[in-house]
């Protein structure tokens, strides 16, 4: 995980459950980061570059101590429907069902589809298990009409995209 550091002068408080303010951790810190990023980009919001959308994966899974896969499911003019983190694993990985992220493409009506993991090591380098599941996804997505535009990789603060990799 990344260290967050502050200047002494300042702190960020939270109340806890008897009323008193205490100094935040870094946990509660990236917690509130990660609904003001919620807030920000909800159904509809579009994303300007690709550098947006790293922004917004890198504030949603960064910092993570263990890893999730998740799905951004979006519109025919790539505009977002919802974010899902559908699949909760370990250290060093998360099952991940083909199957499952079909119907939830379905429910939702998507047209295409970005994936996102963090990799709580910080080290944010695709695996050959990364490289293999987003072919079986892409693969399992197109046979419903579902465009897969992209996997990233999410480590501290770096990403790595497939797409920009000639991967997908």
């Amino acid at each position: 995980m990344s260290h967050i550091s502050f200047p002494s002068d300042v702190s960020l408080l939270v109340r806890d459950a008897r009323g008193r303010y205490q100094p935040a951790t870094a946990e509660q810190i990236l917690a509130a980061a990660r609904q003001v990023v919620d807030q920000k980009m909800q159904r509809g919001a579009n994303f300007g570059s690709p550098a947006d959308v790293k922004a917004y994966l890198r504030a949603k899974l960064a910092g993570l101590d263990h890893e999730v896969f998740a799905v951004l499911f979006l519109d025919n003019r790539h505009r977002l429907i919802e974010y899902v983190e559908m699949f909760r694993g370990t250290l060093d990985g998360a099952p991940v069902h083909p199957r499952e992220v079909v119907k939830e493409a379905l429910r939702l009506n998507a047209a295409a589809v970005i994936f996102a993991h963090p990799h709580p090591s910080g080290h944010p380098e695709p695996s050959q298990a990364d490289k293999a599941i987003t072919l079986r996804l892409r693969e399992a997505l197109a046979l419903i009409e579902v465009r897969t535009l992209d996997h990233i990789v999410v480590g501290g603060n770096d990403t790595v995209s497939l797409a920009e990799r000639g991967l997908l």
